[in-house]
């Protein structure tokens, strides 16, 4: 779901090579509101705050980040600022053992993974490993899900499992966003603008005002775009561009010092160009309707794909009220209401050619609404909280896959598929700490999930045409319906028991060890893209079973140790865990054949077993003050993660056999090592301060399925940037410049695959003159994307 937040012009820097990561901590000090809202922190914050000051919600309740037996990563909105991020990928290049960016042909769906855990087929009626919460509003659908970094608090990373408080689809972690809290000394107007290379320009407003002594409000606008990075070499469109207006309007009123209710409402629209992958293979068809030359250039960001139905448009939005009421001096209660939905629209040209060959059309529509209840205890000895969740959602896609086929009497056809896909969660969860002295404390939580999925799948093969909402038969035949092979409806239930413990030992106010258990779930499902007809048999049953996919489990055990030493000049925190699974689930997609023709199914697999092992590392280290003038400061930051990701168990089916392949498998965009470094210099200059910062990040090797990709794999890689803001005294007046990607290091992201390959190597099977076989269409589909290239930016800003 996206609740597009609007992009802030980001303040950054620019500096000398990076040498130690960052693991970008949070700041500040506690809000001194006796209520808990959605972020309990100052407006203002210190860059050179402790650890011991850094309050996070990862319990859903005001802690500081030392206490928390959790791997927890917090971000401040000031960090964020100083660094120039733009929006929540960001935050990936310094967290250790995670992975957020776009998915594939898009600039707004998130491909999500921590610790190994993640979703990287973004299907509609499927739900990501990582939870995404927006406010404690947790967001249900990847689509539209890469947030805009605006008027942001924080954000939280939390690694490993949080089944207990979070739900069953965190069964990798959490990703928390908290907005601010509108200020109340007085109104307040800011004026922001991003300028930048590949024609960046960023403009956003906001304001806010108390109306009253009780009542204030604010508002906010952007306007977001870029011209891209490439071009469309068969339509002459920009690719890889950006073309985005967003609000959002938030109302807060606190009628006493016991009670606080905030209802914020936002709305994107997005109607940037349809992103093009780059094609790795020539043209592999040989027909004359498809045998000819493709527009190519050196660019790995230019495209030649000529789908532009239905048009690209992405619409999102949503509201919500959160409401906290003091009940007694050590009981609140709270409540968090929302709704939220997203559609989109949008022409996936796998091929990447100007041929209709693998073309899809799709929309996708998704629609939630969520109510959880809390009680919020603090008495003595005893912190914890209370809670129950209801979660209505419902996820529909309509896509079409054009194709020429290899059949002479039917030389073009189209699969259509339309999958609804309806969840109803309740829970009832409950995770309290007790303090036995200053030393010793026990944590012990625990969920109870019910979830119930209902799933119709519709699957049409049309003579060339296709749905008419996806544009018919334009340009593509008759429109014809000549067979239905799947109608499909199915119901599952799932209930699942999931336990949180920990032992913390705190031998003095400045270290915190900690060991502790958690169990995830994610609930099971169906495919909304399968096809009926490759079950074993049309038995109702073994129809059911191929349709379907089991919940996935984990049982996660971890030892942490957290410390703020010499004089709080150093802190850290390190980690390690040992993570076992069962019935992973991988979604996956192929060509197929239903009748003897050619044609797309959807595959979900639950693979078996798995394992994740691994260590982080964060650290930040006031290095030096009053270096070169009185009152500067040198910090140096770094992150390490190191994980070993295998499967332990793949079941698949090779030649009619059911043959366990966990030796020939990887756990996908997961790579083994990530690594970053930061120094950051901040010095008095001109009536202000000047922020220098670089940040060197490196990614060890991924791949992008668990069968190898020759060509799509991404190598171990680098990444620099740097920047450099000034603020004046009173931040009145800001201006920054950014350098992102500054080496202009070519990775990638991610991409499509239908070729033919060995099942257990994953080498390309070649035909006779040494070409790849396609397994889907003709031209055949190696297709890849890129993460962004070097970008040079201005930012300036002007507060009131």
């Amino acid at each position: 779901m996206r609740v597009t937040l609007v992009r802030a012009a980001m303040f950054g820097t620019v500096a000398a090579a990076a040498l130690i990561a960052t693991p970008a901590s949070a700041q500040a000090g506690a809000d001194t509101s006796p209520t808990t809202a959605p972020n309990a922190q100052t407006q203002n914050q210190s860059a050179g705050a402790s650890d011991q000051e850094i309050t996070v919600t990862a319990r859903r309740r005001n802690e500081l980040l030392l206490n928390v037996p959790v791997a927890v990563t917090a971000y401040s909105g000031e960090q964020l600022d100083r660094r120039g991020a733009l929006d929540i990928t960001d935050i990936a290049k310094t967290t250790p053992d995670v992975t957020l960016k776009p998915s594939r042909g898009t600039n707004t769906t998130l491909t999500a993974f921590i610790r190994g855990v993640g979703q990287q087929d973004p299907v509609a009626g499927f739900e990501q490993g990582v939870g995404l919460y927006l406010d404690d509003v947790y967001l249900n659908r990847p689509q539209a899900s890469v947030l805009d970094i605006y008027d942001v608090e924080r954000i939280e990373i939390l690694r490993g499992p949080q089944g207990t408080l979070y739900g069953r689809n965190t069964i990798g972690g959490a990703i928390k966003y908290v907005t601010r809290r509108i200020r109340t000394d007085g109104p307040h107007l800011s004026l922001r603008t991003n300028l930048g290379t590949h024609g960046q320009f960023d403009a956003i407003g906001s304001a806010s005002a108390p109306l009253t002594d009780t009542l204030r409000v604010s508002v906010a606008a952007a306007r977001l775009s870029n011209t891209g990075f490439g071009k469309n070499l068969t339509t002459g469109q920009r690719n890889y561009n950006k073309d985005i207006w967003a609000g959002r309007g938030t109302i807060e009123f606190q009628p006493s010092e016991n009670a606080f209710i905030r209802i914020s409402a936002d709305k994107t629209w997005d109607d940037s160009n349809p992103r093009g992958g780059h094609r790795l293979v020539p043209n592999l068809c040989t027909v004359a309707a498809c045998n000819g030359a493709i527009p190519s250039s050196g660019n790995e960001f230019d495209t030649a794909g000529n789908l532009n139905d239905p048009t690209q448009r992405v619409r999102s939005g949503g509201g919500s009220i959160w409401a906290e009421f003091g009940l007694t001096d050590w009981l609140k209660f709270r409540s968090i209401t929302a709704l939220r939905k997203d559609t989109s629209h949008t022409p996936i040209d796998f091929d990447a050619t100007q041929y209709v060959d693998l073309d899809v059309p799709a929309i996708y529509k998704n629609h939630q609404f969520s109510q959880e209840l809390q009680l919020v205890a603090d008495k003595g000895p005893l912190q914890g909280v209370f809670g129950v969740y209801y979660l209505n959602a419902s996820a529909f896609d309509a896509f079409d896959v054009r194709l020429y086929t290899t059949s002479a009497a039917l030389p073009g056809l189209t699969a259509a598929t339309q999958g609804d896909v309806k969840t109803k969660t309740w829970a009832i969860f409950g995770d309290f700490t007790y303090d036995f002295n200053p030393m010793w404390s026990v944590s012990l939580g625990g969920r109870w999930t019910t979830d119930n999925r209902r799933a119709h799948v519709l699957r049409q093969t049309y003579k060339f045409g296709g749905q008419p909402d996806l544009g018919g038969s334009s340009g593509f035949g008759d429109g014809t319906v000549i067979a239905t092979t799947s109608n499909f409806n199915g119901e599952r239930t799932d209930e699942a028991f999931t336990p949180r413990a920990s032992i913390n030992f705190k031998p003095n106010a400045n270290q915190t060890l900690y060991l502790s258990y958690s169990k995830g779930f994610k609930g099971g499902g169906f495919d909304p893209r399968g096809q009926s007809t490759q079950a074993p048999s049309q038995d109702p049953q073994d129809v059911f079973n191929f349709m379907t996919f089991k919940p996935e489990k984990v049982d996660s055990f971890e030892f942490g140790y957290k410390a703020a030493l010499f004089n709080r000049r150093l802190q850290l925190a390190t980690a390690i865990f040992d993570a076992e699974y069962k019935d992973v689930q991988v979604p996956g997609s192929a060509g197929c054949f239903v009748g003897g023709v050619q044609t797309f199914c959807g595959i979900t697999t639950n693979a078996g077993k798995a394992r994740f092992r691994g260590v982080e590392l964060e650290t930040n280290f006031r290095a030096a003050d009053n270096i070169a003038t009185a009152g500067d400061h040198f910090t140096m930051s770094g992150s390490l993660g190191y994980l070993d990701a295998k499967y332990l168990q793949f079941d698949t089916a090779i030649a009619g056999k059911t043959v366990d392949v966990a030796d020939h498998r990887k756990i996908q965009n997961t790579p083994k090592w990530t690594l970053s470094g930061t120094l950051d210099y901040d010095t008095p200059l001109a009536g202000g301060r000047l922020d220098a910062n670089t940040t060197l990040s490196y990614r060890s090797a991924s791949q992008q399925f668990e069968l190898r990709s020759p060509g799509l794999d991404q190598p171990g890689f680098a990444l620099w940037d740097a920047n450099f803001v000034w603020r004046s005294t009173g931040n009145r007046y800001e201006f920054g410049l950014h350098a992102k990607n500054i080496a202009n290091k070519k990775y990638i992201i991610g991409g499509y695959n239908f070729l033919a390959q060995n099942p257990l190597t994953g080498d390309f099977i070649l035909n006779g003159a040494g070409n790849p076989i396609p397994t889907l269409g003709r031209t055949g589909v190696l297709t890849a994307f890129y993460g962004n290239p070097r970008q040079i930016f201005l930012s300036a800003a002007l507060n009131f």
